[in-house]
């Protein structure tokens, strides 16, 4: 993933003094760590990606006053290095340059080093990743930055190797080249000047005061229009390779369809929303990119078709993506799409869920391969040895006619069947992918469409069985308030949708877990991230704004007035602490936060994780409908108006503030429902509310008296709605209107459409 700007890079002076300087050095480099298997101050941190650099002969500081300080006292320039733990490229550097000697002499000697991990800081590394990208047009991770002792950034990139090649300059020679230009007074002082210059550009851009405008609900038309110019007709996704998920987008689609079918436009744009969203998620779920043994989706992927991907797999990819497919579900009612939001769903459950209850954040794509190889002993660690398969394998594990048949499902070839494998990897191995479809197999087979089913699924599980004797891949196992909150709310859905009460149950630990670990009751502040007891790092917008989403959406799922009573103040908290009052919009960070960054940032667009501010609009405008107030209200047609008009000319850069703004217009249905959860005609109410895909509607069930009293001190009107003919009994309203009460799910179902 980059991020990329439309600056012009404002430091061809920078590089140029580089190149100026040659590559001789001080001698003092020569000096050699003392002792390389000495751990340095990381080893005190709790970010599994702090310590894997723990032992790097790097003297590495964590992001904390003591090596600003050290910076300012020696006069010497920072490197900030920025990645996380499952982040493959991460691990090439850390294993070409950062466990070398000599080049960690070469850093220790002339800068101040600094690590952070970006999924523990995205504030950090949101400042930092849009430095690199105003310098060069794009910026990954690892990520690294050259700064000022007053953190200002004056240069930086991504991976860089050890030696030069492919006109890549080498990291050794990039460091000896700033720590001479450093040295130069005249010199040093141009690169100041454009650190000052740099921060200026990206605080006009991450720190904006925005006009008011009016909102234009033509920006849904052009954003689709966008879409439409980007869709991959043949293949689905939105860009060629690499090609993510993109969950945001899909989201937007089904919302733009909903949003066509009910108001007043004429034509067919909904059914290509629809299409493309569909199309787009089918061809994934049958690409590489999903695990087709265990479910769950890798990061992105390498090819335009979905069949090799990055292996890592992370929380919040699955957790939007399994919201995706139940909605997807929801619209078409084809089981594909319930089938693929199941196994996404199990996955969490079985591989990526705390003894306690909380989520873990990734696997890595990295692993151990099984096989020793031909001399034996340890191997290196190679991306997807856990995922792929030689033929041999399939052969032995489940024997010659169910291999055969699972084989040419699956795509499997002899020879392996990865195309374009540029560091050989992959020679000789299988990415598994739904090459043919359930009734070309059958008919391949000569079987009948019940006996290849069959057969597929006993030979996923003893492969499956197969795969867990393997070296599994590293698990980051922090908890993330964030990231946890989006797996809450899809849990929750999967529970309404698919009636699995392991879904909810799952999600109810989840937000125990939070609750106990990561929230102080007595001064109702959040904090971001959990791991073997310590909670650390203040909760920013984000965590206030997923965790807020899944707690409605967990009591949308089991109805405990409590969730909706923490949302609530939550949501109070969040916009005391980061609302933007003169703006709009939603800072990442309170003020408070961390003297040393250098800007508060606030987000404008949706990229693989949705901003906070797009959750927030979503939320307020659900919360305003639970409450009788009209502040939420007033917070979110702010940001809305804000926002937007800062995106006009790029609609489809924030699909989720899209989809608030189609909420806001079309104010989608309020029920209440009257009736006990224990007995048939209320379940039956729920499970048709639960059919229909009706974005931003809100769900309320009065049970009983305490319930009702809990209710009402929101929403006074509760304690009017009673029973009809003492059965279960749903309130429809809209924009606190309410039609006739009714107590028929078919009645009802004709309300809601």
């Amino acid at each position: 993933m980059f991020t990329k700007l439309n600056f012009i890079s404002i430091l061809p002076a920078v590089i140029l003094i580089f190149y100026s300087l040659g590559i001789s050095i001080a001698a003092e480099e020569n000096k050699m760590t003392e002792n390389k298997n000495k751990p340095n101050r990381l080893i005190h941190e709790k970010s599994p990606y702090l310590l894997q650099h723990a032992y790097n002969p790097v003297d590495w500081f964590p992001w904390e006053n003591e090596a600003f300080e050290k910076s300012q006292a020696e006069n010497k320039p920072i490197l900030l290095s920025i990645g996380y733990s499952t982040c493959h490229w991460c691990h090439v550097m850390e294993e070409e340059s950062f466990m070398d000697p000599n080049i960690a002499n070469i850093m220790n000697t002339h800068f101040i080093c600094i690590k952070v991990d970006r999924e523990e800081r995205p504030d950090i590394d949101k400042i930092y990743i849009t430095a690199v990208s105003a310098l060069t047009g794009s910026a990954g991770w690892p990520l690294n930055v050259f700064l000022t002792p007053e953190l200002k950034p004056f240069y930086g990139g991504t991976y860089f190797p050890p030696v030069a090649k492919s006109g890549i300059l080498s990291w050794p020679d990039l460091l000896k080249l700033i720590a001479t230009a450093w040295k130069d007074p005249s010199k040093k002082e141009k690169l100041l000047s454009s650190g000052q210059e740099l921060s200026r550009i990206i605080t006009n851009h991450l720190s904006w005061s925005s006009s008011h405008g009016p909102i234009d609900i033509n920006f849904l038309d052009n954003a689709l229009n966008n879409f439409s110019t980007r869709f991959d007709q043949n293949l689905g996704g939105f860009s060629p390779s690499p090609k993510f998920p993109s969950p945001s987008i899909q989201n937007f689609l089904f919302a733009y369809y909903f949003y066509a079918k009910n108001s007043d436009k004429q034509d067919d744009t909904g059914e290509t929303a629809l299409k493309m969203g569909n199309f787009t998620l089918r061809a994934m779920a049958i690409g590489g990119i999903y695990d087709q043994l265990g479910g769950g989706f890798h990061r992105y992927s390498t090819d335009a078709k979905w069949h090799v991907p990055h292996f890592e797999k992370m929380l919040y990819d699955n957790a939007q993506l399994l919201r995706n497919y139940l909605d997807a579900f929801l619209i078409t009612r084809d089981i594909f799409f319930g089938n693929i939001a199941r196994e996404t769903a199990d996955y969490v459950l079985r591989d990526m869920t705390h003894p306690d209850g909380g989520f873990y954040s990734a696997e890595d794509a990295d692993s151990t391969p099984a096989d020793p190889g031909p001399n034996g002993g340890h191997k290196k660690k190679i991306e997807g040895a856990f995922y792929v398969w030689e033929q041999k394998e399939i052969d032995a594990v489940l024997g010659p006619e169910p291999a055969k048949i699972f084989s040419y499902h699956y795509g499997l070839q002899p020879e392996g069947n990865v195309e374009y494998d540029p560091h050989g990897d992959f020679k000789g191995k299988n990415v598994l992918f739904a090459a043919h479809s359930l009734d070309e197999t059958a008919d391949k087979f000569s079987r009948s469409n019940n006996t290849i089913a069959q057969t597929l699924k006993e030979s996923k599980l003893k492969l499956l069985q197969a795969r867990a004797a393997r070296p599994r891949p590293h698990l980051d196992d922090k908890i993330l308030t964030s990231w946890n909150g989006l797996m809450i709310s899809a849990l929750s859905r999967a529970y309404q949708v698919l009636e699995d009460e392991r879904y909810l149950i799952a999600a109810r630990r989840a937000a125990k877990f939070i609750r106990k670990n990561l929230y102080d009751s007595a001064t109702k502040l959040l904090h971001r991230r959990w791991r073997k007891g310590e909670r650390k790092i203040a909760g920013m917008a984000s965590d206030y704004s997923f965790l807020i989403q899944g707690l409605i959406d967990l009591y949308e799922a089991d109805f405990d007035p409590g969730r909706l009573e923490w949302a609530l103040e939550l949501m109070d908290e969040q916009i005391k602490l980061f609302y933007d009052k003169e703006n709009g919009g939603f800072f990442m960070t309170r003020k408070d936060h961390d003297k040393n960054i250098i800007m508060r940032v606030k987000e404008d667009s949706d990229s693989v994780i949705p901003s906070a501010g797009s959750v927030a609009v979503l939320n307020l405008l659900r919360l305003t409908r639970f409450t009788d107030t009209t502040e939420y209200a007033k917070v979110a047609e702010s940001t809305l108006k804000s926002i937007l008009s800062r995106i006009k000319a790029q609609p489809d850069s924030a699909p989720n503030l899209l989809i608030a703004l189609i909420t806001s217009r079309l104010k989608p249905a309020e029920v209440v429902i009257v009736g006990d959860r224990n007995k048939e005609d209320t379940r039956s109410i729920l499970k048709t509310i639960n059919s229909l895909f009706i974005p931003g509607k809100i769900v309320m069930l009065v049970d009983n008296n305490t319930t009702r009293s809990r209710l009402a001190r929101y929403l006074p009107f509760i304690e009017a709605v009673k029973k009809m003919d003492n059965r279960a009994t749903a309130y429809v309203c809209t924009d606190k209107t309410c039609k006739q009460p009714v107590t028929d799910p078919v009645a009802l179902t004709e309300l809601l459409n």
